[in-house]
């Protein structure tokens, strides 16, 4: 399983809308609204062979009111 955290850019007014059609995507697991240059962050769990960039161009791009991306890979989460 691999993590990648996706910060999101909204067209303006749009943040709501694009958090509640993140959150039905079956890898989402958490959205959060940010502030600074981005108004998203989402958490997401792929599997290890599922393409990082197939995901994020077909399944979360195409989400009405998104404006940009940031694709964030993760290594190895300490707790």
């Amino acid at each position: 399983m691999q993590t990648i955290f996706i910060m999101v850019k909204c067209e303006l007014g749009q943040a709501y809308r694009v958090a509640e059609k993140a959150v039905d995507i079956e890898q989402v697991s958490e959205v959060h609204s940010i502030s600074g240059q981005f108004d998203l962050m989402m958490k997401c769990y792929l599997q290890d062979n599922q393409d990082i960039g197939h995901f994020v161009n077909e399944q979360v791009q195409k989400i009405p009111g998104i404006k940009d991306t940031f694709t964030l890979i993760t290594f190895k989460a300490f707790t």
